[in-house]
This record gives C-alpha cells, sequence and structure tokens, in this order.
C-alpha cells in the first residue's frame, strides 16, 4: 500500500506547516477528506484557529466546521504526519534581496521530525532551483537522512488570490512536481483529493518554480506598462482608463490597469527572478525596469496631489489630505507591503496633514509597520481625497460625499479610476 492509500484511509496524516493565507484554506481543505495536523509557530494564531477564527479574517468561523484537524505550535505534533506541506511566507529585505528566513525556518522543523519515508512539498514561492539547493541540504542535515533515499519532496506553487472568493484552492488547476516519477505520481494523487480541475504534473521541481514566478512577473510588467503609460498620457491631458476603453474593444487586448502594486506576491516575486539571474551573471532588464516604474507609483501619486492642491493657490504646508484605503489590495485587511504607506510618506515629507480610514485595515497593524494609524474622526476641510483602495464600501459613495470633506474647492484623486465621469464639480484626477 503507497502513501497515497494511506491517507486517503487515514491511517497516515497530512501537516501543513504555516497556516496564513495560504496554508490555513490547504489545510482545512484536505480536512475535509483525510487527518491533518495544521502547525504554526505562532500560539496566538494557533489558538484563534483552535476556536474557529481565522487569523487573516478571510474565511469564515463555519469553514472550520467538521474538519478532521488538529491544530499545534509544537513541532513534536509533526512526527504523526508523513505528507508534509511547507506554506510559509517567502519575502524580500530592506534592500529588495529574498528573505529565506522562514523558508530555512521551517524546513529546520520539519526536518528535525522527517522519518524514513516521508514526503515535503512546499508551496512558498522561490526562484527555481531554492527547493533542491537551500532547502533539501537543511532536511537532510536536521534528520540525518538522505534525499530521495530516504524522503521524497516536491513543489507545488500555490495560487491564492486574498479576497477572491470564486478562485480558491479546490476550483484552481494545480502545478505539482516532485523529485522522481514515484514522488510526482504520489504527490499529484494527493493534491487531485482537493483540486476539482486536477493538476498539471511538471517534468521538474525548477521547472514549477519557474512556473510560478513568472505568473506574477507576467502581472508586475503588464501593470508597470500601464502605469508608464499613466504618466505619459497625464502629461498628454487624456484619461488613462478612457485610453484603455477604447483600446479594449479590441478582441486580443490584454486588460490591465494602472495603479500601486504592493502585497507579498506580484511587488515580491520578481525580485526573486533577478535575484537568480544576478547569481547567473546576467542583469535582468525588463523586469527590473518594471519593478522601478511599479515601485515609484505611490510617490508618483503623491507629487501629482502637491501639484494639484498648490494650483489652487494653496499653502502646501499644512494642507489636509484624506487617503481611503491602506490595504494592499481591496476587500482584505492585509497591509504587508502596501503601497499606500508610500504615499503616505511623501506627502508627510510635504508637511501635509495626513488623515487615513480603512474598513477592513486594522489600526495597530498599520502603526507598527508603517508608523501611522487609521483615524475616527473625519474632518471637513481636506484639501484632497485620495481614494487609494478600492474596497467595496467605496464603490457608491457619490460626489456629495466628497463635498460634505472637502467642500466645493477639493480634489478627488482617484487611483483606480472607480468615479471616472461621476465627479462634475470637484477637481478629479486619476492614474
Amino acid at each position: 500500500m503507497n502513501l497515497y492509500d494511506q491517507i486517503i484511509k487515514k491511517e497516515e496524516k497530512i501537516s501543513v506547516i504555516g497556516l496564513g493565507y495560504v496554508g490555513l484554506p490547504i489545510a482545512l481543505e484536505f480536512a475535509k477528506s483525510v487527518s491533518v495536523i495544521g502547525f504554526d509557530i505562532n500560539q496566538g494564531r494557533v489558538d484563534m484557529m483552535k476556536n474557529g477564527q481565522d487569523p487573516s479574517f478571510e474565511l469564515d468561523s463555519s469553514e472550520f466546521d467538521n474538519k478532521d484537524i488538529q491544530f499545534t505550535a509544537n513541532p513534536e505534533d509533526l512526527k504523526e504526519a508523513k505528507f508534509h506541506i511547507v506554506a510559509v511566507p517567502t519575502p524580500i529585505d530592506d534592500y529588495n534581496q529574498p528573505d529565506l528566513r522562514p523558508l530555512k525556518g521551517a524546513s529546520k522543523t520539519v526536518g528535525n521530525i522527517l522519518k524514513k519515508g516521508d514526503y515535503v512539498v512546499f508551496e512558498s514561492t522561490v526562484y527555481p532551483g531554492c527547493t533542491e539547493d537551500d532547502c533539501v541540504p537543511i532536511l537532510e542535515e536536521c534528520s540525518g537522512l538522505k534525499f530521495v533515499e530516504d524522503f521524497k519532496v516536491g513543489y507545488s506553487p500555490e495560487r491564492i488570490n486574498p479576497g477572491d472568493k470564486e478562485h480558491t484552492i479546490s476550483k484552481i488547476l494545480k502545478v505539482v512536481s516532485g523529485c522522481d516519477d514515484e514522488s510526482l505520481d504520489i504527490i499529484s494523487k494527493v493534491y487531485e483529493i482537493i483540486v476539482e480541475p486536477g493538476v498539471h504534473r511538471a517534468p521538474n521541481i525548477k521547472v514549477a518554480e519557474a512556473a510560478k514566478i513568472i505568473e506574477n512577473t507576467q502581472r508586475d510588467l503588464n501593470i508597470a506598462l500601464m502605469n508608464e503609460l499613466s504618466i505619459i498620457f497625464n502629461r498628454i491631458g487624456i484619461n488613462t482608463f478612457d485610453v484603455l476603453e477604447a483600446a479594449g474593444t479590441k478582441w486580443n487586448f490584454l486588460k490591465f490597469f494602472p495603479g500601486l502594486v504592493g502585497g507579498h506576491c506580484i511587488g515580491v516575486d520578481p525580485y526573486y527572478l533577478t535575484f537568480k539571474a544576478e547569481g547567473l551573471g546576467y542583469h535582468a532588464k525588463v523586469i527590473n525596469s518594471g519593478r522601478y516604474v511599479n515601485d515609484s507609483m505611490g510617490f508618483y501619486v503623491a507629487k501629482q496631489t502637491v501639484k494639484k492642491i498648490l494650483a489652487k493657490g494653496k499653502n502646501i504646508s499644512g494642507a489636509k489630505v484624506l487617503v481611503m484605503g491602506a490595504t494592499f489590495k481591496e476587500n482584505v485587511s492585509d497591509v504587508r507591503n502596501s503601497k499606500v504607506s508610500d504615499v503616505v510618506k511623501e506627502l508627510r515629507s510635504y508637511s501635509v496633514q495626513v488623515d487615513v480610514i480603512d474598513p477592513h485595515a486594522d489600526s495597530d497593524e498599520l502603526q507598527e509597520e508603517y508608523h501611522f494609524s487609521l483615524t475616527d474622526n473625519l474632518e471637513s476641510s481636506y484639501d484632497a481625497a485620495i481614494v487609494a483602495v478600492n474596497h467595496k464600501e467605496y464603490s457608491d459613495l457619490g460626489e456629495t460625499y466628497f463635498k460634505d470633506l472637502m467642500g466645493p474647492d477639493g480634489i478627488v484623486i482617484d487611483i483606480k479610476g472607480i468615479y471616472k465621469d461621476q465627479i462634475k464639480d470637484l477637481s478629479y484626477w486619476s492614474l
């Protein structure tokens, strides 16, 4: 009887290491059918999950009902599992270099409990070669076991989109890979337990790693093109969204839009690829150019806001600006790598008074991460309002709402163009 059959019969367990916005949905989906151990190093998060609460606020409490899952912060409990899925963050540091500390830490945790015949599948986004070159040696060192001969390793990149209730783990075709034919077959069958569309079997681990990283790099470059076009069109004096609407009437035009590119995927993953390229003696020109454009957009928005206020004949020192939205994307609570912070930082450098509101973000988290918090009391004398994130709560706000905040001389800065053609009396600008 192979490992897949043992898992199906609940004779062996699956563990998921890292229960964030990726790991928790995976663990709960598997727990519908098989026995799961969900591990996280944060005891506070584990306690929340034991009480049916998602620390990322993505899942309803009902998602925890009737699941065969044990939540734990004790790594010794992982010994009970034989198929381990690692889904920890892979961020970048202050110099845009890969920060592999969470991944290496998770590899050490798994290595310390690894047994002969165990499988380890990594889901964290990495550069091609990272799994075999960086993670496997740690597993071997900590376990004293030999790769392939004693334990198997695979890679299956996560494709979870925070805030997306349609493209969930069970609905997205899964790319899988293994270190040999046997492991590829077992890993494929295990994921087919939960993934309705099935799996794509990549020929090797490096291909699967590369496939994941170019998914987000491709999006990053397309958005960078839109952002650069918006800068050009602004100088011409035409609205970018009007141009995209016209161009979008062609059947094969790719519909990307300008905006702030943050978060822990699109704004991070390309740097993993450029890091690997540098190590191979190649400086990635196109990818780095796209990253430069997207990383500069927060400062660009702030400077355009300052120009609009000055054009009204107002003193910028002491001007008041309301920033609406602080998360990295719409309808989520996650503020990690949010480029709204760049907008706030740049405005403050001009001595502008900045108030920030967001119906989803946590004020204490913003204060700890970016040194600003959410305001509770809105004023009625703002010089400009920047709609930075298109949360659903903002979609139906009319011009009257902004007039009440700013008066007849206010400026609406609409980054995502959600109020295009709706603002008639106030000054209006969008990317």
